[in-house]
């Protein structure tokens, strides 16, 4: 593995080790691990997390097809014109 840091990351990283006597290697290992200590485990691939942590709930029903029930009004393109309207203002 070839680790290519920033020039200030570098000398912080250079002084660390003169500070605290360990070197350099030992710094960097040590802050990987905590890293990947601190991340939480990931779900199996093709998996949603949202589904697998409970935040979701799988859809009851297979997807159908929506018929919408509200219209804009007359000579409105688009919902986002219905915000820029002047009188906001």
């Amino acid at each position: 593995m070839n680790l290519r840091l920033r020039p200030e990351t570098e000398e912080a990283l250079r002084e660390e080790a003169r500070r605290s006597g360990r070197s350099q290697q030992e710094i960097v290992r040590a802050a990987v691990d905590n890293y990947l200590a601190s991340v939480p485990e990931q779900p199996a691939r093709g998996t949603d997390p949202l589904l697998t942590t409970g935040k979701v709930h799988p859809p009851r029903r297979p997807y159908r097809r929506v018929t919408p029930t509200n219209h804009l009004p007359e000579g409105v393109r688009r919902s986002l014109d219905l915000l820029d309207r002047e009188d906001r203002f």
